[in-house]
């Protein structure tokens, strides 16, 4: 099916139609002073028109690792309007949390109906080699209603949202998802996944997302191409917003011992 993106940011904050794989691809643009350390991240469709979705990149001046996310390719600022999301990580870098844009619960108005909604949470687990060898990856994301939409999740503070839930097993309209355990391969002395051809690289980085229940149905698979070049494929119930943030937290500093 021929994916059509009429309104930007529509597309990026709506689940991925039943049935349908968006397959993108992530690159990453090391250019500039201080771009080593900071760089730049950019989500396009993977296909003939190479449709730009969105632009991600580590916020400077921050504590905990934060990453802002955009729909436009030149303006990753917090304060613009094209600002879409954010990443925001714990101190360790272990957990992350996502929002969309609006407003922090300080600045709620009466019905509370401006306040962002938290869209992901991602929590990595250090294995007994640390993060040498398969990473564990819990991704927690709000439910889906009857009609198939994102039921909204609008923490009023840090002890109400994804995390927090997750963590106390209060998992109303709250989904949890894992990373596929990689199978050791003899012949490859390494541990594989099968993309089906959508990756060509081995890297800690590569993975894919499954629900318990259904381990065959792939909900998000994102893995190498080439030394900054990456596919990213999402299905429902995750949107392109969601997908890029797990996609994101997967690079940070502290995850990334390789």
């Amino acid at each position: 099916p021929v994916i059509e993106v009429d309104n930007l940011e529509e597309f990026v904050l709506q689940p991925a139609p039943q049935g349908v794989t968006i397959k993108c691809r992530v690159t990453r643009d090391k250019k500039g002073m201080d771009r080593g350390l900071y760089p730049t991240y950019y989500l396009h469709l993977d296909n003939d028109k190479k449709v730009f979705l969105l632009a991600g990149r580590k916020r400077k001046k921050s504590k905990t690792s934060n990453y802002l996310i955009s729909i436009d390719p030149t303006d990753l600022s917090r304060g613009g309007e094209n600002f879409i999301g954010k990443l925001r990580s714990n101190l360790m870098g272990t957990r992350f949390t996502v929002f969309d844009n609006g407003a922090n619960p300080d600045r709620a108005n009466a019905d509370w109906s401006n306040v962002r909604q938290e869209l992901s949470a991602v929590v990595y687990e250090t294995n007994v080699l640390g993060f040498k060898g398969p990473r564990k990856m819990t991704v927690i994301i709000p439910g889906m209603n009857a009609d198939g939409e994102r039921v909204p999740i609008r923490p009023r503070n840090d002890n109400d949202g994804l995390l927090m839930r997750w963590q106390n097993r209060n998992m109303d309209n709250v989904i949890e998802l894992h990373n596929k355990a990689p199978v050791w391969n003899d012949e490859t002395q390494s541990y594989v996944l099968n993309f089906h051809g959508r990756v060509t690289h081995a890297s800690v980085k590569n993975f894919q997302i499954v629900h318990g229940s259904d381990p065959d149905y792939i909900v998000m698979q994102f893995g190498r191409v080439a030394d900054d070049a990456f596919t990213m494929d999402y299905n429902y119930p995750l949107c392109a917003v969601q997908a890029f943030a797990i996609a994101l937290s997967s690079f940070d500093g502290k995850l990334a011992c390789e």
